[in-house]
This record gives C-alpha cells, structure tokens and sequence, in this order.
C-alpha cells in the first residue's frame, strides 16, 4: 500500500511542474510576468489595424502588438485625460525583439492649440513602427502606424483575471510544496527498505561487505528505484540477448559485483523517467523558459547516458590496466625466476604491487583456481573480464606454455619489455595527435586575437590620420 502512495506522489512531482509550465505559458494578469512565449502563443487576442478611442475605460487595459518588422510587445494603459483641450495617454509599453528589449517613452499627448493634429512615439529602435495620437473634433484615437497591428488582451475587471490573480500565488508555490513532498519520499525511500529487499541486501552483504562501498555515486542514487520498480520488467526469457552484450560490458568496467544484466537494463529503463524529471526539476528551480519539447528528448538521453557512463567507464579501466601491467609482469618475471610457481608469484604480486584494476583480476584468478577451476580456465575467465588485446595475448602465452610445459620466467620479461615498447609508442601517438587538436581552437580563438593584435593598432592610426 505505501508502494503506491510513495507512486503517486513522485507522479505528483514530475507532473505538476509540466502542468505548472503549461499555465505559466499562458498570459498572467501581472503586466512584469507578461513574456514573449505568452504573447506569441496567445489565443486570445485578435490583432487588427483599427483604431482605439481614448477614453478613461482605457486605464490597466492591456494590449498586444505586432510590427512590421515581426517583433511583439505589450502595452498598459496607466491613465489617459481626453476632453475638449487636450488628449494624454500615459503608459508602459515594451517591445521584444530576438534577445533586446525597447521600452518606448511612457506618455503622448496633444492639444487643441498645437498645429499638430496627431503625435507619435516609437514602438522599436529602428522605427519602423509608432503608436500615434490622432486628434479630431469629437474625441481622441489611438492607433499604429506602417502595418503593425494591435489587440487587446483582456478585460482587467473581469472574474476571471480576479479569481487568476487571487489563485496565481498559490499555484506559483504548489510545485515547490509537491516538489519536497517527492524528495522527502525519495528520501524516505532510499533510507527504508522494504522487507523483502532487506533481507536480499543483507545476503548480498554477507557475501561481500565492501559491495556497498565500492559502488560508484550514480549506482548508489539510482539502485533503490530501478531494481524496485523497473528490474522486473527485464526478467523475461526473450532478452538473452541483451543479458549476454551487457554481461560483456559490465565485466569490462569491473562492475559485475555491483549490478547485473538485467539491473543495468533495469537502470536504462528508469532514466527514460529520470532524465526529464531531472531536466523539468533544473527548469523550475532556476526559472528558465526552456522549452518544454525537449522534456521527450531528455528522456532518450536519460535512456543512452548509461551506456555512455558505462563506456567511459570501460575506457578508464583499460587505460590503468595498460599503465599497470609493465611492473607487474615484471614483478611476477622476478618471482618465478626467484623459484616460486606461477600461482605463488602471482600471490606475491598482489600483496606487493600498487592497487590497480589488474590486480584485482589477478585476486579473482586465484579464488577461481581455490575454488577448482584449472590455471588455463581462469586465464581464459580473466581475459574475457577484461577484454584487451595485451592481456588476451598475455593469457594466451602463459595458456600455451603451461600446456607444453615451458619455464614462464624469460616469456615474462620478454612480454614485459614489448609492453613498455607498446606504452611508449603509445604516449608518442597522443603527443603526436596533440599538435592536431590543438590547432582548432588556436584558428578560431588564439589566431583572430593575434590578428586584432597586430592590426588593430594600424588602422586606429589610418583612421586618426584621416581624422
């Protein structure tokens, strides 16, 4: 039962902030939160060349506008004075125009005794558009001139922009209630564990008591979620497929202690939900207009990042086993020639060398071989787990010499010298592909620097002389 109150309020959580973001797409009544997104996306306005009478019905009326050039703005009447004399508009107005705003002047008047019989201000900086104040006998207009049209937005006396004024603050404030209301149950989530997943933990404890502290961040957050919720969607029979690439790659990155096939598809599963959360999450609490579009996107990039975590993963462990692998094949040449047998060399290199992934590998092979696997079986295991050519070539070399019985000793150290020969080509590859990398950033950062550097200088100096 509290599997599905836990349910409803994460749906609640990932929900509303959707729905908070569609309604905030729509127009407030608050003139300051009034945004280009509301004004484009609004259907309540029907834009038109008429002209408006200035009357005082006209005060917090709202207008929307568009001008020739396609930019839009918004437009409050303050106040306005019309009798027989004289006509004044006074207003906030601003024009929105790609990523700069034009705020217009905010008053236009004229009068009886001026010989101008209309006036006019700027709606953008290039004046392609103007709000202008015609006068005439009976009474005065508003109107826009060069194309650009205008409608208004809505009624501010209405029960609608009174009930949306009242109950704006409270939805403001909603997501962020049900926001804390989601992490305190993830909170509460991740610190208690169901029975049943209690006492599966505490085996898969008892059998190793480091498990937990070797996970990495991003399995520890995200493990109490998809192994509860998602893991038994990927238990069917017709995904052997699947199991056998990813039991590769989980053998490779050194995480076949912490998580299964099956979890890790379990874990791909969970971040098509997780990555949009994250990103609608990221999206409220730093106030952005992202668009909302990209929530579906986020949930493919949720559903690839583990495999791209699990890559770089892969690509770390590979690289400190070929770091590590000269001492210690030279550590254990030293051992055998000393007189021990391979498997007591390899005892003694793990107690002395650095800790390193291929130490580790080499602490496996010697629990397979306790535990009755043949020294070639665990070879061939050891291999698999780690996937390089180096170490297949290695484990192929020492398989071939147990079997015809050769002395391992000088196959060792020749071994060890191609591999340092190996890193040091290598290292001069890298080094070599360095200068390439380098030169893009220094042609369209470093270079037009210099170029401004060394011209800038002459043609200030053309340029006073001309003066």
């Amino acid at each position: 039962m509290m599997s599905y109150i836990y349910g409803f309020f994460l749906f609640l959580g990932l929900f509303l902030p959707v729905a908070t973001s569609w309604a905030q797409s729509a127009c407030p009544a608050e003139f300051s939160q009034i945004n280009t997104r509301c004004i484009v996306n609004s259907t309540k306005v029907t834009y038109s060349e008429k002209k408006i009478a200035l009357n005082s019905e006209l005060k917090d009326d709202i207008f929307f506008y568009k001008t020739p050039g396609g930019e839009v703005g918004k437009l409050k009447v303050i106040s306005t004075v019309a009798n027989k004399d004289k006509c004044t508009l006074y207003l906030d107005a601003v024009t929105y125009g790609g990523d700069k705003t034009f705020s217009p002047n905010s008053s236009i008047s004229i009068d009886k005794y001026n010989n101008w019989q209309r006036e006019r201000i700027f709606l953008d900086k290039e004046g392609t558009s103007a709000l202008e104040l015609i006068w005439n006998q009976k009474q005065c207009v508003v109107a826009l001139s060069k194309g650009a049209l205008i409608g208004k937005y809505h009624d501010q006396n209405s029960e609608e922009t009174e009930v949306w004024k009242e109950n704006y603050d409270l939805l403001k404030w909603a997501p962020a209630i049900l926001i804390f209301i989601a992490i305190f149950i993830i909170v509460r989530v991740f610190m208690e564990e169901q029975d049943k997943f209690k006492t599966q933990e505490a085996l898969e404890d008892a059998e190793n008591t480091s498990k937990v502290k070797q996970q990495p961040i991003f399995i520890k957050l995200t493990r109490p979620f998809y192994k509860r919720y998602f893991l038994p969607m990927t238990q069917g029979k017709n995904k052997q497929k699947y199991r056998a690439k990813y039991r590769q790659k989980l053998a490779n990155a050194g995480l076949m202690k912490e998580m299964s096939p099956e979890e890790f598809m379990a874990l791909k599963f969970f971040m098509i939900l997780g990555g949009p959360f994250a990103f609608l999450t990221v999206r409220f609490v730093m106030e952005e207009n992202w668009s909302l579009a990209i929530t579906p996107v986020m949930g493919l990039i949720g559903y690839v990042y583990p495999d791209i975590w699990l890559s770089g993963l892969i690509a770390k462990r590979t690289d400190e086993i070929l770091r590590a692998m000269p001492f210690i094949i030279d550590m254990l040449a030293l051992s055998v020639e000393a007189g021990l047998d391979f498997m007591a060399a390899i005892q003694r290199v793990i107690e002395k060398a650095p800790a390193s992934p291929l130490n580790e590998e080499f602490e496996t092979l010697v629990r397979e071989t306790k535990i009755g696997s043949s020294r070639a079986e665990g070879l061939r295991q050891m291999g698999w787990r780690i996937n390089i050519i180096e170490i297949n070539s290695f484990c192929a070399t020492l398989i071939a010499a147990d079997s015809v019985g050769a002395s391992i000793g000088p196959l060792l150290k020749q071994l060890s010298s191609e591999l340092r020969v190996k890193r040091s080509s290598r290292a001069e590859q890298a080094g070599a592909t360095a200068a390439t990398k380098i030169l893009i950033p220094m042609i369209f950062f470093i270079l037009p620097a210099v170029l401004v550097a060394i011209f800038a200088p002459m043609v200030l100096k053309m340029m006073s002389g001309q003066m």
